[in-house]
C-alpha cells in the first residue's frame, strides 16, 4: 500500500496502474473519461493521463456505485457531484476484508476485490483481463486455490444471503472463468493407450468447474485427458473406461447427496487387457462429496495441487 501512496503523491498514477487499483480495465477508465468527464484534473504535456488521489477516489465512488447496480450515468453524476450517498464501506475490519462490492473476502488476495467488482458490475472486458492477469501471475494453480475460489464462494454467499438477486453474477463469473482455463492452454496431448486420464462429474452432479481446472492444469503439463463434464450417467462412464482404458478415473462430487461409494467402487474394479496381465484404472474421489464417504483402498486428495500431482505420478508411472 506505501508504493501505491508514494506512486499518487510523485507525479500521479497512469491509467493502467489506476485500473489495476479498481478492478477495471483501462478501456473502462477511458470510457468513462469520455462519458462522464471522470478523467484526471490535470495531464503531462497537456496529454498524458496522470490520476491525482481525488481523481481517483471519483473513479473508486463510481465503482462502488455501479457495483450496487445504480446506471453509470447516475453513479458518475453523483461521483462527480460529491453528494452523500448510501454506498457498501469498502474498510477492512478485524483481519477481514471486504470488496468494494459488499463480497466478504477474508484474506483473499487483493485481485479477489477487482474480480468481485467487475463481475458485479457484469463488466465483461474487464473480467477477462482480470483473470487472466492473475493465472499468468501466479500460475493455473495457486490463480485457482487463491484467487478465483475465494471469489466463487463469496459472491455463493452473496447469493445465497439475497435470494435470487445476484444469481446472474454468479453466473456469469463462472462462465468467464470456464472460458479463461481455456483460453491459451497448449493443444490437446496425443493420447497414449494406458495413460489418460479420465475426468468426470458422478450422476447428478453439475458444478464442472473444478474439474475444468484439473483438465487445464494437466493440459500444461501434457498430460492427455479426456473431460466428460457434468451428470454422466452410471451407462455412459462405465462405457468410456472400457473403451479408453485410462490410467486414472476422477470422480468429482460437490455434494454428499451424489457421491455414490458402489459407482467408485465399481468403476475400481473394471479390469481390461488379456488375461493374467489385466490392468484396472487409479480412482480418485473429488470434491466436498466425498468427505465422510470415504471409499477403501481409494485416494481421495484434499486440493487441486495435491489432485494434479496425484495423478500425474500415475500418468507418468503407467507410461
Amino acid at each position: 500500500m506505501e508504493e501505491h501512496r508514494e506512486d499518487i503523491t510523485s507525479g500521479g498514477l497512469t491509467t493502467g496502474e489506476v485500473a489495476r487499483r479498481l478492478g477495471v480495465a483501462p478501456t473502462t477508465v477511458r470510457s468513462w473519461d469520455r462519458r462522464y468527464r471522470l478523467g484526471p484534473d490535470t495531464r503531462t504535456d497537456g496529454r498524458h493521463r496522470r490520476w491525482t488521489p481525488a481523481d481517483v477516489a471519483r473513479l473508486e465512488r463510481m465503482c462502488a456505485l455501479t457495483a450496487t447496480g445504480m446506471a453509470p450515468a447516475e453513479a458518475a453524476r453523483l461521483a462527480l457531484s460529491g453528494e452523500p450517498v448510501d454506498v457498501p464501506k469498502t474498510a477492512p475490519s478485524r483481519g477481514r476484508r471486504k470488496a468494494g462490492s459488499g463480497l466478504s473476502l477474508g484474506d483473499a488476495r487483493q485481485e479477489c476485490k477487482g474480480i468481485a467488482r467487475a463481475a458485479l458490475r457484469l463488466d465483461a472486458a474487464a473480467l477477462d483481463d482480470l483473470l487472466a492477469a492473475a493465472i499468468d501471475r501466479h500460475g493455473l494453480i495457486t490463480a485457482w486455490t487463491e484467487v478465483i475460489v475465494p471469489t466463487l464462494q463469496a459472491v455463493g454467499r452473496k447469493w445465497e444471503r439475497s435470494g435470487e438477486r445476484y444469481v446472474e453474477v454468479e453466473h456469469f463469473l463462472s462462465w468467464h472463468v470456464s472460458c479463461a482455463l481455456r483460453r491459451g492452454l497448449p493443444p490437446a496431448a496425443v493420447d497414449r493407450p494406458g495413460a489418460t486420464t479420465l475426468l468426470a462429474c458422478v450422476p447428478g452432479e453439475n458444478h464442472t468447474l473444478p474439474l475444468e481446472v484439473l483438465a487445464a492444469a494437466l493440459a500444461e503439463r501434457g498430460l492427455p485427458v479426456r473431460m466428460f463434464g457434468g451428470a454422466v450417467p452410471v451407462e455412459s462412464l462405465v462405457a468410456a473406461v472400457r473403451r479408453t482404458g485410462p490410467a486414472a478415473v476422477a470422480l468429482w462430487a460437490q455434494s454428499r447427496t451424489t457421491a455414490s461409494p458402489p459407482l467408485a467402487q465399481h468403476v475400481a474394479a473394471m479390469g481390461w487387457g488379456v488375461r493374467g496381465a489385466r490392468r484396472h484404472a487409479v480412482v480418485l474421489t473429488l470434491g466436498p462429496g466425498w468427505a465422510g464417504r470415504a471409499v477403501a483402498g481409494l485416494s481421495r486428495p484434499r486440493g487441486l495441487a495435491e489432485a494434479v500431482a496425484a495423478l500425474e505420478s500415475v500418468v507418468r508411472t503407467d507410461s
